[in-house]
């Protein structure tokens, strides 16, 4: 694939390419400036190169990709290079009409839809709409390719949009809305993931268990895949998780694994979650009404199961998966996720909002944590909780 400038600046050379693309297909040079600052949230760098008559305008990303904001608050990824972001918008006049076709419809279908575009654009802009396509790709040294695998690639692209991609009004800092509708998978899914190759890894070989169990991520991840995938052959693995996980102190994960551990019910394992309880007021805390007697132990984690875990991910806050995935490393899902939570969330969600603060400080935004905790400090009624709201506010 040629450099991301290189088609361009063949592009700009050729005034007679300039001015098609300007018309037909509604790629306009000098309409280079975007209706308001914006930035990655990621802070990677963007370059607005063009626009549109309806105000939108087209990035260039750090890697080439190219990026399309409209005016109205929406962007998305369309292109993994200009190169083929050009091939979409030639091959593809009116493109915006197309991010949620399904692309399980049939041919005929398919091309009905597009000649019925195509044939409003001829009617607005002149009938030579075919040549101009023609003259633009071979001018540009860019492939025709077929309408269906233009579609593809473009509804690939604006699959990819987030979290690397996700663009922020740069003054206020929300985020834009996705430019399409198209399903994506749910944010559990992705954190999830290397927990259940983890997890299928320590069924299968033992040798593994301790590299697994002494990592802390990959340990909170694979009981967060034993939580929902609990087999009875588990026990063991269980407790050397739980064992290596004591040694990290009262943690949300110490008290799933023995949540999880307990669900077996066996006297050992009480004797165990006692002696743990009675010798760490932290840890007496955690395990709150353990009861005396191994008979009950198997109700007490059903019912701390029921009220605090459960066996749907679905189920489970946001945040946990937003923490856990900036434990893995995976900085921008969590980003993005957070983001869009704290977008979404209103005067209400007070107590939502001290989280959202407390989570973006520790994923390193501190624009915006200061948004999340400047929102939570305004709706503090009571004096002592405002006062300390803003000296975290302060401190950020």
């Amino acid at each position: 694939m040629t450099r991301p400038d290189h088609v361009l600046a063949v592009l700009r050379r050729n005034p007679d390419l300039v001015r098609l693309a300007a018309g037909s297909f509604d790629f306009d040079l000098d309409r280079a400036e975007h209706v308001e600052d914006v930035r990655l949230a990621s802070g990677a760098p963007l370059k607005a190169v063009a626009g549109d008559d309806t105000g939108g305008t087209y990035f260039i990303c750090a890697d080439g990709a190219v990026l399309y904001a409209s005016s109205e608050g929406e962007a998305g990824l369309i292109g993994a290079s200009m190169d083929e972001a050009l091939e979409i918008l030639f091959g593809l006049p009116g493109w915006h009409d197309y991010t949620e076709l399904d692309l399980a419809a049939d041919d005929e279908a398919l091309e009905a839809v597009f000649n019925r575009t195509e044939d409003e654009i001829r009617h607005s802009y002149g009938p030579e709409l075919d040549a101009d396509r023609s003259m633009m790709l071979s001018g540009l040294g860019l492939r025709e390719l077929s309408r269906r695998e233009l579609l593809h690639r473009l509804q690939e692209s604006l699959l990819r949009t987030e979290p690397e991609f996700l663009l922020l009004n740069a003054d206020e800092g929300c985020a834009y809305a996705l430019l399409d509708r198209l399903r994506r998978p749910p944010l559990w899914q992705a954190v999830l993931a290397p927990g259940r190759t983890d997890l299928a890894r320590m069924r299968a070989d033992r040798t593994c268990w301790g590299a697994i169990a002494g990592d802390p991520v990959r340990r909170a991840t694979v009981l967060r895949a034993a939580q929902y995938d609990r087999q009875p052959a588990d026990l063991q693995l269980l407790r050397i998780l739980l064992l290596q996980e004591v040694r990290r102190g009262p943690t949300e994960e110490l008290r799933l694994a023995a949540v999880l551990v307990a669900l077996h019910g066996e006297s050992q394992d009480h004797a165990l979650l006692w002696s743990l309880r009675e010798t760490d007021p932290d840890f007496h805390f955690l395990l709150s009404a353990f009861p005396d007697s191994p008979r009950a132990l198997t109700q007490w984690a059903a019912d701390f199961d029921d009220s605090s875990y459960g066996q749907d991910p679905h189920d489970e806050s946001d945040l946990t998966w937003t923490a856990l995935a900036r434990r893995q490393g995976q900085t921008e899902m969590a980003r993005a996720a957070l983001i869009r939570i704290l977008d979404d969330t209103g005067p209400r969600d007070a107590a939502l909002l001290g989280s959202l603060a407390n989570e973006l400080k520790a994923l390193g935004d501190l624009g915006q944590a200061i948004r999340a905790r400047r929102l939570h400090a305004s709706l503090q009624d009571d004096a002592d909780k405002r006062g300390a709201a803003l000296v975290d506010l302060a401190s950020l």
